[in-house]
């Protein structure tokens, strides 16, 4: 059989994994000198006060190199094997040092979702179809779907993607000026996929993107800290979209920094 370990990076909540069958690696945040592990010792209240009301970026770190090797090799010890779905190496570390930890380990594979957050849900998903197969099989069902999944997103303000280093201080100011809601789209690396002016607009542009969803697949609503933004979302999409939606995705605070509070969107996979 195969185990599943994704980072902290994929929002699967603690309190999910044992429905899924996961194992989730936290990624470290720093906050004011402290140490928290994403997901686990970090309150939402703590977190969200410490960036909003007193203005703090947080750091964000690897997990516990210790930790991965204690999980992994609990497993190996049950007879099974590892497959671990990391976020993005276009925005975070985590692909590259857990793959140089097991490049020689037959039994453990490491694979880079190249998105983040419900784009890691759904290849979650997807895998579990296959646990009794084999790693190279699981793989190559995930490398074809990585390609189609699209993670697309409106931050309320571009403060926090310019302080995450995600956006350019002249885009920054241009778009604060202009009053431009980006769609932000992490494919990969974080870009932008079309602008808008003003956020009825960007919802609007959310809503056409969602003519490209293979409803074969389910679609995640996400947001960050308040889902108002998002109800009003979903509100205005078709029954055909909200009967595949799944349950709206508080985005983990590793993810959230970046975005901002008061962020919303949508992930899913474009037809063939």
């Amino acid at each position: 059989m195969i185990k599943i370990f994704v980072d902290s990076g994929s929002s699967i909540k603690q309190a999910e994994k044992e429905k899924l069958g996961v194992e989730i690696l936290p990624l470290k945040i720093l906050l004011k000198d402290v140490e928290y592990s994403d997901g686990v010792d970090l309150s939402r209240e703590v977190f969200y006060d410490t960036l909003i009301k007193d203005g703090v970026f947080p750091k964000t770190s690897l997990p516990s190199p210790d930790l991965i090797q204690e999980l992994v090799e609990k497993e190996k010890e049950r007879g099974n094997e590892v497959l671990i779905i990391t976020i993005s190496s276009g925005i975070s570390g985590t692909y590259s040092a857990i793959k140089s930890m097991f490049s020689n380990d037959e039994k453990v594979r490491v694979v880079d979702s190249k998105t983040a957050v419900g784009g890691i849900r759904i290849l979650v998903m997807e895998a579990r179809k296959y646990l009794d197969r084999s790693l190279d099989f699981v793989e190559e069902k995930l490398q074809n779907l990585i390609p189609r999944i699209r993670a697309l997103a409106v931050p309320e303000t571009l403060d926090y993607l310019h302080k995450g280093g995600r956006l350019s201080r002249a885009s920054w100011a241009v778009g604060t000026l202009l009053k431009i809601k980006p769609i932000v789209e992490l494919k990969d690396k974080v870009g932008v996929a079309h602008k808008a002016i003003g956020l009825k607009s960007a919802m609007k542009q959310l809503l056409l993107a969602l003519n490209h969803a293979d409803l074969d697949y389910p679609i995640v609503p996400s947001y960050t800290y308040e889902n108002d933004n998002l109800n009003a979302l979903v509100e205005k999409a078709e029954d055909k979209y909200k009967k595949v939606m799944t349950k709206q995705d508080d985005l983990d605070h590793a993810i959230a920094c970046h975005w901002g509070p008061r962020a919303f969107g949508f992930v899913f996979v474009e037809k063939n």
